[in-house]
């Protein structure tokens, strides 16, 4: 299940593209893979969106459904920082993607706290989010990073260009 954040707490200093814009790209990117859905409930808060409420409320929707965040390892490695991330961990085991042959490192206030961890093996990826968005930014081509139907979506609609005078 793929769940856009309406406002990550995390990327406070960057406008994403709108709700209406990430869900459209995520149904591209995961059209044709019936082992994935995407559940915009985030997009419909106020506010920053928190992670804990959410799997507050999927426990809520289906008691006894065992469920995983997967995160990439940047994020493990400052888990400790999001908010009531003990709740989180109460809620869900962790999947961390590692990637770029780095060692996956644990966040230093995760030391002595108990967690399910599974380590999700990627290839590595020359590019993260952030060189797609600066990239298209720039009016470059995006298409190896994402694929057609995004990279498409990305260019019809302009989104990440910076506004000009």
């Amino acid at each position: 299940m793929w769940v856009p954040a309406r406002q990550s707490p995390h990327k406070a200093d960057h406008a994403p593209a709108s709700g209406a814009d990430r869900v459209a790209m995520l149904q591209r990117m995961t059209e044709g893979e019936p082992r994935f859905s995407i559940d915009a409930r985030e997009l419909d808060r106020a506010g920053p969106s928190y992670t804990v409420d959410t799997l507050r409320q999927l426990h809520a929707e289906q008691p006894g459904t065992r469920w995983w965040l997967v995160i990439g390892q940047d994020q493990y490695a400052r888990f400790d920082t999001w908010h009531d991330w003990r709740g989180i961990l109460a809620l869900a085991g962790l999947a961390v993607a590692a990637r770029d042959a780095d060692r996956v490192r644990a966040a230093p206030g995760l030391a002595d706290v108990p967690h399910t961890l599974r380590i999700v093996e990627m290839t590595p990826l020359p590019h993260s989010a952030s060189t797609v968005r600066s990239r298209a930014a720039a009016g470059l081509d995006v298409t190896a990073l994402v694929g057609t139907p995004v990279a498409r979506y990305i260019a019809d609609h302009h989104l990440y260009r910076i506004a000009q005078p």
